[in-house]
């Protein structure tokens, strides 16, 4: 699984790619971009681990001594690069220097790097343009191999278990929080490493996309919105939102969360090669408007999940960027009524020769409980 996800390959096309970038040296830290080259889930520290891939010569992985072993342990051993171990007392940064040598001048940082390790940077190599490693990466992590796809569906069925399992933990009394909780463990229990993020919006706390947990008490013949996603052992990520009522729903709210059904299977169903990111937007955008509820919908229709939960392409008005096999992003479109209630439906859809696949496959319809 390993080889599949984190093949050794990636290394040589991410050296290649910084080479037509007119760029003299990729310098990435823990994060998405070190473990998508690597495969290495480093730990974020004060003390810098830094894989160094220069445009030409040989990469090498500057590690903290005290981090070796976890370094060696880890699918980053399958690379073939030097392991540069450096001690308490050195300056990690002065040694990336003095190896990349005399002339550097640009080089392309980790997008998620910490602005102290980039200033550092800046001091070492002080004649440097600094640019984003998404300038190099952005192309190679937008188009998911087989295996990375493969990984979102192992996530997607594993959100889709927890969601299935909702119902249940929704009822009048119950506060977000305490529901909250409940899912947040069964993300653990459905095979993620790690939970992300639990939104329970209840009655008008739905208005708010991106409300998170409160002590408020769901009442009965409240919808409550449900957003939650986690992150698979593989490193990929699931996202998923559905929408359930405790009881019968108020008429209003059943009227347009009919109309934001529609938008988003209009949505899903545009998804192809060729298409642009902001015509999947438009497509959802336009039933909504055409409802009458367009002011209510109060974000994009949605954005890239791999290594990161948002992540390129965003499916926003302005991105002509257009689709390829490959893609993977979210389509959620969301109706919200400030002071009443809200509501949003998201599936992580696939891009691919022909169309779009959905990973999340739960029933769209409102759930009543």
């Amino acid at each position: 699984m390993t080889s599949d996800l984190y093949p050794v390959a990636r290394l040589a096309a991410a050296q290649e790619a910084t080479r037509r970038a007119g760029i003299d040296a990729l310098l990435l830290t823990p994060g998405p971009d070190l473990r998508y080259i690597t495969g290495y889930e480093a730990l974020p520290l004060e003390r810098l681990t830094c894989l160094v891939v220069p445009a030409a010569g040989d990469a090498f992985l500057m590690v903290p001594r005290l981090e070796l072993p976890a370094a060696e342990h880890s699918p980053a051993s399958r690379l073939g690069v030097e392991f540069v171990a450096w001690e308490e007392t050195d300056d990690p940064f002065a040694h990336v220097a003095k190896r990349l040598g005399g002339g550097v001048a640009r080089v392309a940082l980790a997008d998620r790097m910490w602005a102290m390790t980039s200033l550092r940077f800046r001091d070492a190599l002080p004649g440097a343009e600094q640019v984003l490693a998404s300038s190099v990466l952005r192309e190679m992590r937008m188009r998911k191999s087989p295996a990375e796809v493969a990984a979102l569906r192992e996530a997607g069925a594993a959100i889709d278990a927890v969601h299935a399992q909702v119902p249940g933990f929704l009822r009048p009394g119950r506060t977000e929080r305490e529901v909250g909780r409940d899912i947040a463990d069964a993300i653990i229990a459905a095979g993620h490493a790690t939970v992300d993020f639990v939104i329970v919006a209840s009655g008008p706390n739905g208005a708010s996309p991106h409300h998170d947990l409160s002590d408020r008490v769901i009442q009965a013949g409240e919808p409550v919105v449900v957003d939650i996603g986690g992150q698979m052992p593989s490193g990929y990520c699931s996202d998923s939102t559905r929408v359930y009522c405790v009881g019968e729903p108020p008429a209003d709210f059943a009227a347009y969360y009919e109309v934001l059904r529609q938008a988003q299977e209009a949505a899903c169903a545009a998804v192809r090669p060729g298409v642009t990111c902001e015509s999947i937007d438009a497509a959802a955008r336009r039933v909504i408007e055409e409802a009458g509820y367009g002011e209510l919908f109060i974000h994009r229709t949605g954005h890239g999940i791999g290594l990161e939960t948002h992540e390129d392409p965003y499916i926003v008005a302005g991105n002509a960027e257009p689709l390829a096999p490959g893609f993977a992003f979210s389509v959620e479109p969301g109706i919200y009524r400030s002071g009443a209630h809200g509501a949003r439906i998201e599936d992580i859809v696939v891009c691919g020769e022909d169309g779009g696949e959905r990973v999340n496959v739960r029933p769209r319809e409102l759930v009543v409980v």
